[in-house]
């Protein structure tokens, strides 16, 4: 049931609604949803602000409009691990083993600077650290950063344990289509080694990553460092998906 009473506004409110339908089944891929008609009587709202929530979840790729006819559930997106926030935590958990993220450093707004590979170098940006942990053991440290308006209010959140791509795209309306990563070989400084587990004369797999959303390119920069004496790190050729 919508709010009026809550800071969400009430077209976000509709669209959710209807992004949960989507997702417990409620709305089949291939149906029509009601017509705005309906869902203006059904929640007393302006068809303006109808429009709106459907306008959203178009953009969101939840929802397709076919004139004349109505508007329809789209297909399910394929997933592609290599664009995902959550891509390489994501695919120890896909094994069967314990995994569990903890947040390293709070969530801080700060201008960036001195990193040339950084896309957000000279600007603003949310960065923290992120370390991920595999049946108990440290196989991963994330150095990451957000650009500062879409991801604006970041910093008032618990990230600890959460899923960043379930948070961008469930309160940011954010889902990632495409970007790019670099492999290298690289010795941690004593901060990164220290939550691995590792001496700082240890090489390390480093990832570096950039992501790209509808609304602007490199939207995300995270820099990765992984121990690979436990876990072997894989990239699917054609970006299909990656460990």
């Amino acid at each position: 049931m919508l709010n009026p009473n809550v800071p969400i506004p009430l077209y976000r409110q509709l669209a959710d609604q209807i992004a949960d339908g989507i997702r417990n089944g409620t709305y089949r891929p291939g149906s029509c949803i009601p017509s705005e008609p309906k869902l203006v009587a059904e929640h007393g709202l302006g068809r303006p602000t109808v429009r709106q929530a459907i306008d959203l979840l178009v953009r969101r790729g939840l929802l397709t409009r076919k004139r004349g006819s109505g508007t329809y559930v789209c297909d399910p997106q394929q997933e592609v691990d290599l664009f995902s926030l959550d891509g390489t935590s994501a695919s120890f958990a896909k094994t069967g083993v314990s995994v569990d993220t903890r947040i390293l450093s709070p969530v801080t707004l700060k201008r960036v600077t001195g990193q040339g590979d950084n896309p957000f170098s000279d600007q603003h940006a949310y960065t923290f650290y992120r370390l991920t942990r595999v049946a108990g053991a440290p196989v991963l440290v994330e150095n990451i950063y957000l650009h500062a308006t879409l991801f604006a209010g970041i910093d008032q959140m618990d990230l600890g344990g959460k899923s960043l791509s379930a948070i961008a795209e469930k309160t940011y309306y954010l889902r990632p289509t495409g970007g790019k990563q670099s492999f290298s070989v690289s010795y941690p400084d004593d901060h990164i080694a220290g939550h691995l587990g590792v001496s700082a004369k240890t090489p390390l797999l480093m990832v570096k990553r950039w992501l790209h959303f509808p609304q602007t390119a490199n939207g995300v920069y995270a820099i990765l460092w992984c121990r690979t004496d436990q876990f072997v790190f894989s990239q699917t050729i054609g970006g299909t998906g990656y460990a």
